[in-house]
């Protein structure tokens, strides 16, 4: 059953610690400001109580994994196995799912295609150098702009792959 209210404490730390947070992300939400108001309020004593709520069109958002990956365009939401990028679903199998959630949540640590096998294959299969890279090619298609200059799953040559950091 979903709560209609939700009572949360926060201390002047944690208010001020807040506050700085948001104004230096330079959100560029059109309630970014009405936040920042807000925090400032409560924290001079302006008003006592500060309530959040969201708008009719981030309601999705109550249904969404927060244990998501963001890079740039690309979101992976490994609780119902959804990847989006640019908003829009991306069909990937179990395996290409099973690999990019493996790399993405290890963002920047370059992991070998042995190392990716392991990781991502309980039973026994065929473990071939052109099997992991495959996936990786098949992923590249589906995910990255331009799939013959990947943005988000890298070569590191001579080693294997990494999941971009840099985004």
């Amino acid at each position: 059953m979903k709560k209609n209210a939700s009572f949360i404490m926060m201390d002047s730390g944690l208010a001020k610690s807040l506050y700085a947070a948001l104004k230096a992300l330079h959100l560029e939400s059109e309630y970014s400001d009405e936040l920042l108001q807000g925090l400032k309020d409560l924290m001079e004593g302006e008003v006592a109580t500060l309530m959040l709520g969201l708008d009719g069109q981030s309601e999705h958002l109550v249904n969404m994994a927060d244990d998501g990956i963001y890079a740039g365009a690309l979101e992976i939401y490994p609780r119902n196995r959804k990847v989006l990028h640019n908003g829009t679903e991306v069909s990937l199998t179990p395996k290409e799912f099973d690999i990019l959630y493996f790399l993405g949540k290890n963002k920047g640590e370059v992991f070998t295609k042995e190392q990716i096998y392991q990781a991502v294959w309980a039973e026994d299969y065929l473990m071939a150098d052109s099997n992991i890279m495959a996936f990786i090619r098949k992923l590249r298609k589906k995910i990255e702009p331009n799939p013959d200059a990947p943005e988000y799953i890298l070569t590191i040559w001579g080693i294997g792959y990494k999941f971009t950091d840099q985004i």
